[in-house]
């Protein structure tokens, strides 16, 4: 292997963190397309979406582990390796519960490649650039997730639902070359090692407190997507063509607001941008929560929220994996990347179940119902914001006692 080179080995990291993102959103636009080919509900189909997401979310903290114990580069080879196999499996499906069987293992190789690309970051850049690289992930990781139903609706038009898969092969061939060349080889830890750091997360009340506020800003970011397609079309009539550009204002906030987030940390530290991105998001949410809104109201709502997400996202994994010990890395970063999971799947439960409570029946609700059941699912998120900001007063004040204890 060719000696380590940082721009090399961030752009390999990159890539990864950029194929585990649009493997979640890709398949989306081509689930009509996947019913009508295997002549199946859209409850069955619904299946190539949920295997992907499952699959990440039961196996984060696992492969983590599994990347102390065995190496972070080896264990990021061999998840390149899964989800380019996956692609290949997916693409050629010859019945529904093949497809969702690849879909599996192409959520295992992204898993593989969320956990190890966060754990390598502090291996491939100074601690002083920690917060601006976490901002650099957080941003191709809004991009993947929001440039899979463009990219899928062009690749369905011109050659089927297939495609969606083999798009990402030369991708995922091209991460594995980056990764193989520019990264060096972590120590593989001993068994005792990898069995103590699974449960750290559980006993560490400063890291469970960022893992905490992780989880409940992801399910307020989830609602935007539950509750906010509903309010567009039925609230406020948009056609699905606005509906898709208002929708994508977010994805584009985040990517815009990842890198300068990363370097605002690294300025003002991770604490005071944790505080900042929050607060942001709190005057998004009451914002949701108070005023009846049109659509440009809805947009600026959007866009303060999402730039406060992007701040607390960076700062908020900066913290988490500054202070890791290497033999940690890979099952922190296990625990982060589940941390967010469920709060994508809280989101979309918990707070897509008040939105269906304030609003009644979405089909025959009008407009005023709509705009309700709204408000009343942003003031709930208000309320898990305030609870993230507590945990970050918590987390606070138990590093301080730590780092003054004689």
């Amino acid at each position: 292997m060719t000696s380590p080179t940082p721009r090399g080995a961030l752009a390999g990291l990159s890539l990864c963190m950029l194929l585990a993102s649009l493997g979640t959103s890709i398949a989306n636009v081509g689930l009509p397309q996947m019913a009508e080919t295997f002549a199946a509900p859209f409850a069955a189909v619904q299946w190539v979406v949920l295997s992907y997401l499952l699959a990440i979310t039961a196996v984060l903290v696992s492969v983590g582990r599994l990347g102390d114990r065995l190496g972070h580069r080896r264990l990021l080879l061999t998840g390149v390796m899964l989800f380019a196999v996956a692609c290949v499996l997916c693409s050629a499906a010859p019945s529904l519960g093949m497809l969702v069987a690849a879909r599996a293992l192409q959520g295992f190789g992204a898993a593989i490649m969320l956990a190890m690309t966060m754990a390598l970051v502090a291996a491939t850049v100074p601690k002083a650039q920690t917060g601006r690289v976490m901002g650099l992930l957080g941003t191709l990781s809004a991009v993947g997730t929001g440039l899979g139903p463009a990219i899928g609706g062009a690749l369905i038009a011109a050659s089927g639902w297939r495609a969606l898969f083999l798009i990402m092969l030369p991708l995922a061939a091209l991460a594995w070359v980056l990764v193989h060349r520019t990264l060096a080889d972590s120590n593989p830890l001993t068994s005792a090692a990898g069995r103590s750091s699974v449960f750290a997360a559980l006993h560490d009340r400063a890291l469970g407190a960022g893992l905490g506020m992780s989880t409940l800003v992801a399910a307020v970011m989830m609602t935007t997507l539950v509750a906010g397609p509903f309010y567009l079309s039925h609230g406020l009539g948009l056609d699905p063509a606005q509906m898709g550009l208002t929708m994508a204002v977010g994805p584009c906030i985040a990517a815009l607001a990842g890198m300068p987030a990363g370097r605002l940390t690294d300025r003002c530290g991770s604490y005071a941008t944790t505080l900042g991105g929050l607060l942001c998001m709190l005057a998004g949410c009451l914002v949701l929560a108070l005023m009846p809104l049109g659509i440009t109201g809805y947009i600026g709502a959007l866009v303060i929220l999402t730039l406060g997400y992007a701040q607390f996202q960076a700062a908020n994994n900066t913290a988490v994996m500054s202070h890791v010990s290497a033999d940690r890395r890979g099952v922190i970063a296990g625990w982060l990347n589940l941390s967010r999971n469920l709060g994508l799947i809280i989101g979309a439960w918990a707070l897509g179940a008040v939105f269906a409570w304030s609003t009644g029946d979405i089909h025959s609700a009008l407009p005023i119902a709509v705009g309700h059941g709204l408000r009343m699912t942003f003031w709930v998120a208000s309320g898990l914001v305030a609870l993230a900001l507590l945990l970050a007063f918590a987390r606070r004040v138990k590093t301080l006692q730590a780092s003054t204890a004689p």
